[in-house]
């Protein structure tokens, strides 16, 4: 097919996304159902990206209240919502101009951003954050979008680079290819719990400036899909890379408050770069990347994030500025933000609730990962490192030759080919690996596990009745 010479050639350079296939290939499932052919299950589960609220989890009351006191403001002169509810909704109101339907600040609404500056000083334990700093995003792949546009010329020869992890969201990549620059894969350990080793690095490094001019390093922590969570040492080793290298460092810390490992804590890398002291302190630049569609508050389809500059030359936060003054910030996505950065606290009206859902969800994130785990290393051919962060699991196939030799025939991927008879002979729609940026030849499947705890139960007995056939019929 002829390619038309208006589409931007970058577009092109974007792959196509199995994931997005195989949720299509759901959608027309669910309409053949509805329209009464027969399946052997009643619904289709999708379960290949963080989407809790799909998924059988609840929005928590507290937050879901304060954003529909602020849509509808009747509701703050009534019995009908928790006092504390309205007088954050009143308080939110008065600083957006009085109605969700105003515009917004293009950097954000001030009181939003401050909110975000005051969270993070609190987080980091008074490491000082300016809210001159902050500015209020879509949400993380938006604001690593944006910062893209700011440091990619089209016409730049060699092209940029940006070292990515892999596995690593699909989404990022994306964004890289689409804004023109160069994705440079480095491979986290999946046998020491998706390490990042600094010589995996160096390698990537030299590789790249063969091809490229590579001038950030990109870090998920928590990591997604793996689930791992990186230690200090680990992120003093990066810090001291970067500084080396002479490279930018950006962050995505979507999943910061999802901790699941028995004594698992996060840091920022924000905090450890404050207390690694001169020179790193001074030197590094880092971008970091929150939001509010991860996280306890899950909420997707509000798209409210930020993004932090450190160490950035003033100027550069000026042209920053410039380039983010075309854009619209939604303003119900900024207050998801400040609700989910200034949470209750005891003695609130509404916090023992808030502490029950929070507790609740906490709970039903240890219960989905150790069934998980149990499950799906019990099962020939799946194994599953286990997980202390984050809303996904990653399990690795070891898939037959012979399933491998029919995928290639029927020109599949073998890990699309797995996920596609998953999803038409049992309902379950999960996330091939190969969207993930995985080498040829390594085989796994992601799975959100931050569901209800019956959804969870019924997702693992579809996904073993069907492996356990599969298996069997390409042995």
């Amino acid at each position: 097919m002829p390619q038309h010479r208006l589409v931007n050639p970058m577009v092109r350079n974007i792959m196509a996304l199995k994931r997005v296939a195989l949720v299509r290939q759901a959608v027309r499932i669910e309409e053949e159902i509805k329209q009464g052919m027969k399946k052997p299950y009643n619904e289709v589960i999708d379960v290949s990206r963080d989407n809790p609220h799909a998924t059988g989890m609840k929005p928590m009351s507290f937050f879901r209240q304060v954003i529909a006191s602020c849509i509808y403001p009747e509701l703050i002169d009534s019995d009908k919502m928790p006092l504390d509810v309205r007088e954050r909704a009143k308080t939110l109101l008065e600083c957006i101009g009085g109605s969700v339907g105003c515009y917004s600040d293009t950097i954000g609404i001030p009181i939003m951003r401050d909110s975000v500056s005051d969270f993070l000083t609190r987080r980091d334990e008074g490491v000082p954050s300016a809210s001159g700093n902050i500015f209020i995003t879509h949400g993380s792949d938006h604001g690593f979008g944006l910062l893209l546009k700011m440091l990619v010329r089209g016409d730049r020869s060699p092209s940029v680079g940006v070292l990515t992890p892999v596995p690593s969201q699909d989404f990022g990549n994306a964004t890289l290819v689409a804004s023109g620059a160069s994705a440079v894969p480095y491979y986290l350990d999946g046998q020491q719990g998706w390490r990042l080793h600094t010589e995996e690095l160096q390698r990537a490094l030299r590789s790249a400036r063969e091809v490229c001019d590579p001038i950030a390093l990109y870090v998920i922590n928590p990591g997604d899909p793996t689930g791992h969570v990186q230690s200090r040492e680990s992120m003093e080793e990066i810090i001291r890379f970067v500084y080396e290298e002479k490279l930018l460092l950006f962050a995505n810390e979507d999943h910061q408050d999802i901790l699941i490992g028995e004594g698992c804590m996060f840091i920022s890398y924000k905090k450890v770069l404050a207390e690694m002291g001169s020179p790193f302190s001074d030197a590094v630049e880092l971008a970091s990347f929150h939001s509010s569609s991860k996280g306890f508050m899950g909420e997707g389809g509000l798209h409210g994030g930020y993004l932090e500059l450190v160490n950035f030359d003033p100027s550069v936060q000026i042209e920053f500025d410039r380039l983010i003054s075309i854009q619209s910030l939604p303003i119900i996505g900024q207050l998801a933000l400040e609700v989910m950065l200034n949470p209750l606290q005891p003695g609130d009206p509404s916090y023992a609730q808030y502490q029950e859902e929070v507790q609740h969800i906490r709970e039903t994130m240890v219960h989905n990962v150790t069934r998980a785990l149990e499950v799906l290393n019990s099962l020939p051919g799946i194994s599953c490192e286990p997980i202390k962060g984050g809303a996904s699991m990653f399990p690795r196939l070891h898939l037959p030759h012979v399933a491998i030799h029919q995928a290639k025939e029927e020109e599949q991927l073998p890990d699309f080919f797995y996920c596609s008879r998953l999803l038409e002979q049992t309902g379950l729609c999960v996330c091939p690996g190969s969207d993930l940026g995985l080498p040829e030849g390594t085989y796994h499947i992601r799975l959100c596990i931050m569901t209800s705890v019956d959804t969870m139960e019924e997702v693992l007995r579809r996904l073993g009745k069907f492996h356990k056939q599969f298996m069997k019929d390409f042995s």
